[in-house]
């Protein structure tokens, strides 16, 4: 969703307040694609601070399905987002000093909603999602989750790379 700024960036300056829905339907990254299962419309007030610095602040509620780092079962991740962002149109990106964000969600006079989001969802992604505290993941061996039960491989804690270790160790007690 694209919100104009030409209010805000003209000589009135006047602020700009929308609510708007996201388009936003899966975050795609390289590890894969993630649905967004529910999502809150954004609220966004876009403000002019000087020159061409820019003050937008944003709200919204996303849930995205990502899942189990041990058990791939499906997990909801709740974002909650509630930030502000403070931009320089007046300088690049690779120009800017501390305190200011990037800006690559404004194009012209255009406010890429979808675009924004996406960054603060990078940004909190978590770097370890689990189904619960204490999953226990799925065997190495045959693949089954072992949440929902045993299996009957020989020993699902052992990778079984480690197999020729195991052999040696045998043999080496039998001595």
């Amino acid at each position: 969703m694209l919100i104009n700024l030409s209010d805000v960036l003209s000589e009135q300056h006047k602020t700009v307040e929308e609510t708007v829905a996201l388009e936003l339907e899966t975050i795609d990254l390289k590890s894969g694609s993630y649905p967004i299962v529910s999502k809150e419309p954004v609220h966004v007030v876009v403000s002019h601070v000087k020159d061409k610095e820019l003050l937008i602040k944003a709200e919204s509620k996303v849930c995205i399905i990502i899942p189990c780092d041990r058990c791939l079962e499906d997990v909801k991740q709740e974002f909650e987002l509630d930030f502000t962002k403070h931009v320089d149109l007046g300088i690049s990106d690779a120009e800017l000093p501390e305190g200011l964000d990037e800006s690559n969600f404004i194009d012209g006079y255009h406010l890429d909603v979808d675009k924004l989001l996406f960054n603060e969802i990078l940004i909190g992604w978590p770097t370890k999602v689990l189904c619960r505290e204490d999953c226990k993941g799925i065997c190495n061996v045959c693949g089954q989750n072992l949440n929902l039960g045993t299996c009957d491989c020989e020993d699902t804690g052992l990778d079984p790379r480690m197999s020729v270790v195991r052999d040696l160790f045998k043999n080496f007690k039998e001595v």
